[in-house]
């Protein structure tokens, strides 16, 4: 089959008449005495292309006898002129030579008719829903974010790692892993014996990675830059609007960086995906703008152009308990920051975005270097309006008494980070990266509010389907 233009290419060029032959799915088709109207869109934007079947071809009663079967939802193609369109707000639109129905999606069976359909429904049917409005922008907005983090860091001198999803190790310190096993379960239920690991199939306890950043760091200790951007999971079991148990992480380490150094990344990174989806699905913001999220567009320019600013994490504190508001959390020092104190340091206290600074080390992960007052380490969050955090980072603990001494109060195994210790062991460095959630860069791109509705296949927990 040769491709053709798509949709978009179509709407694209001047309309004189050209021959044009499209392949869709038939979003409406609507009748009148004189003529027969067909909206198809191929997925390529988020318009349709309006097809008009004019009386003269409505004589042909084969062709009668396959329009009455072409309804929403039909896949079919249409050959025929592209000519400027009568109709208010399209350019274009093809004068039908001929239409041929390739796939029909009868309308007493077909779920997903001309009509509004709730977000909770759609859910149900995540292998239909990428037909509708909402979630074919969904798509086209995740494909270009994730070629723009690509493009980011290949422009900025990073090199791209693959890093395991099969680990030993627990990159946060948190425990919520789904294992991996060979063995065989249900005969080790009724053995009621101890697990024999040595007949496992990597001979020791193995899980899916919770991050890709401590083998990242490997890399980062030759090749200077890298970065990984892979699926990740968390056996954790919360049902909110911002947690899945899959999901994909860019993770970017530098080498010879210090906090300050990943500060200037991360804002300029932020910065540089939110002008690309500005820039480059700007049919589809609009549409998240007016359907989803009113004012999208205008918080997102914002971001887009101001700069950061920046306060430790003892100073938005004492913002948040002088604060004439009632938080849910109440926020004291040592606290994790909540969405909601997160929210009022940007909208209220800074009036856009903020990267907070200087953690307290309890409530922060092993590997991040330790400041010289003992109590916080050099971690970063990076805040944004609207949203909360967007991206988390610090500069890395690289010496190694220090990290051993971490690790043995934490009651991690010296054993299990031995490989982790070398990298301090041999030629260390100052170094630096963050993670930012790729699932959350599009709730925030989009304005959409559940994050099940911004990945194709959603898993939760009792959610595996499809």
């Amino acid at each position: 089959m040769t491709l053709l233009p798509t949709i978009k290419q179509l709407l694209a060029m001047e309309p004189i008449g050209q021959e044009v032959t499209i392949r869709g799915w038939v979003r409406t088709k609507r009748e009148t005495k004189q003529s027969t109207f067909i909206e198809v869109n191929d997925g390529s934007c988020l318009s349709n292309i309006q097809c008009v079947v004019e009386s003269a071809l409505l004589e042909n009663e084969a062709l009668k006898s396959m329009l009455a079967r072409i309804a929403t939802g039909a896949s079919v193609e249409i050959a025929g002129k592209l000519v400027p369109s009568p109709a208010k707000g399209q350019k274009a639109e093809v004068s039908v030579i001929r239409v041929k129905l390739i796939g029909e999606a009868p309308a007493d069976r077909y779920p997903l008719q001309k009509k509004a359909h709730s977000l909770e429904f759609l859910r149900e049917l995540a292998h239909l829903r990428v037909r509708t409005n909402t979630f074919g922008a969904v798509a086209r907005v995740r494909n270009r974010m994730a070629f723009a983090i690509h493009q980011f860091f290949q422009e900025h001198g990073f090199y791209y790692v693959h890093t395991p999803i099969i680990t030993a190790s627990d990159a946060e310190g948190a425990g919520a892993m789904f294992q991996v096993t060979t063995l065989d379960l249900d005969a080790l239920a009724k053995s009621g014996g101890p697990v024999d690991y040595d007949k496992d199939f990597f001979g020791k306890r193995a899980y899916l990675t919770v991050s890709g950043q401590l083998n990242v760091e490997t890399y980062c200790q030759a090749l200077s830059r890298v970065y990984t951007f892979g699926p990740t999971f968390r056996a954790e079991n919360s049902n909110t609007t911002r947690h899945l148990a899959e999901f994909w992480m860019i993770e970017p380490e530098m080498a010879f960086a210090e906090l300050s150094d990943n500060i200037a990344l991360a804002t300029e990174f932020i910065q540089y995906l939110v002008a690309v989806a500005l820039k480059d699905c700007a049919e589809d913001i609009a549409f998240f703008d007016e359907r989803i999220q009113p004012g999208l567009r205008e918080s997102l320019e914002k971001v887009a152009q101001m700069p950061f600013a920046h306060m430790t994490y003892t100073d938005a504190i004492r913002e948040l308990e002088s604060a004439n508001t009632q938080f849910e959390f109440k926020p004291y020092w040592g606290c994790d920051l909540q969405s909601e104190h997160e929210k009022y340091l940007t909208e209220k206290v800074v009036g856009g975005p903020v990267v907070v600074t200087d953690y307290p080390k309890e409530i922060k992960a092993f590997y991040m270097k330790q400041n010289e007052d003992g109590k916080t380490v050099a971690a970063m969050d990076v805040l944004v309006p609207r949203f909360g955090e967007i991206i988390g980072g610090s500069e890395r603990e690289w010496r190694l008494d220090v990290l051993e001494k971490r690790i043995e109060k934490l009651g991690l195994s010296k054993e299990v980070y031995n490989w982790y210790l070398d990298l301090r062991r041999f030629g260390s460095t100052p170094h630096s990266g963050f993670g930012l959630g790729f699932e959350r860069l599009l709730l925030y791109v989009t304005g959409m509010t559940n994050i099940r509705d911004v990945i194709p296949f959603p898993r939760a927990p009792r959610q595996a389907e499809f």
